[in-house]
């Protein structure tokens, strides 16, 4: 190394390293050689397993955000939607080719603040036989959807102080985890938000949930005093059950 460079001097090489190219760039700085090093990987088979390997953790799927802390970049992402690699399911969402796509859980990963509730949540608690038209999130009031998630599902929010309550997690049809509220927690949404919902989907719901086995009535009772809706669910559940 040449002792006589200044601060402002600079010098730089390459070194190839099996499958990778390796950029060194050192510089005099206080009495001290400072190096940079830059590694690129040439080796696709590295990168390919990376990218593999992400969104098998996830269902199949990747969003660009965890891409980018896997250090995968968006410029690799890109190169293989082109290489049919990936397929992109939507912006900012990719997954394997010939993978089935989990709606619920792709909307999940895009929106991890949400909350799958009120219909949504009948299904997946086992309440309800069909899956919904539109799926149903609850968001603390103080958040701000975005706008593809309010034009392609039902929205409703909640104060701060209630969006936890009953917050558990549910699989999906596809067997994915994701954020949803208990059965209990549930029925006190469908009966709160009962002037947005067909009357037959809230009387069958608090019917279903009647016949479950694994109902906790206790819990029911102090999740409806809590929200101030216990006098509304009593009144329900004398007259069905």
């Amino acid at each position: 190394m040449n002792a006589r460079l200044s601060m402002n001097e600079f010098t730089s090489c390459t070194l190839k390293l099996e499958n990778k190219c390796v950029s060194c760039v050192y510089f005099l700085h206080e009495k001290m050689y400072i190096f940079v090093i830059k590694v690129n990987f040439r080796g696709g088979s590295i990168m390919k397993k990376a990218i593999l390997d992400a969104a098998k953790r996830n269902g199949d799927m990747l969003t660009t955000a965890q891409a980018v802390r896997y250090g995968i970049s968006k410029t690799m992402l890109a190169k293989y939607v082109e290489q049919n690699k990936l397929i992109r399911v939507r912006h900012g969402l990719y997954a394997l080719p010939d993978s089935i796509i989990d709606d619920v859980f792709a909307l999940h990963l895009q929106n991890p603040n949400i909350v799958f509730s009120h219909e949504s949540a009948l299904f997946l608690n086992g309440l309800a036989e069909r899956t919904p038209f539109k799926q149903s999130v609850t968001v603390p009031s103080n958040r701000v959807l975005p706008k593809p998630v309010k034009e392609q599902c039902s929205c409703f929010y909640i104060r701060p102080i209630y969006f936890k309550l009953g917050l558990t997690r549910r699989k999906t049809t596809f067997g994915n985890d994701v954020p949803c509220y208990d059965a209990e927690r549930t029925v006190c949404d469908i009966v709160r938000s009962r002037r947005r919902i067909n009357e037959e989907t809230v009387v069958a719901a608090i019917k279903n949930y009647a016949r479950s086995v694994q109902k906790d009535l206790f819990k029911l009772y102090e999740y409806s005093t809590t929200m101030s809706i216990y006098p509304t669910i009593k009144q329900y559940m004398e007259v069905l059950i």
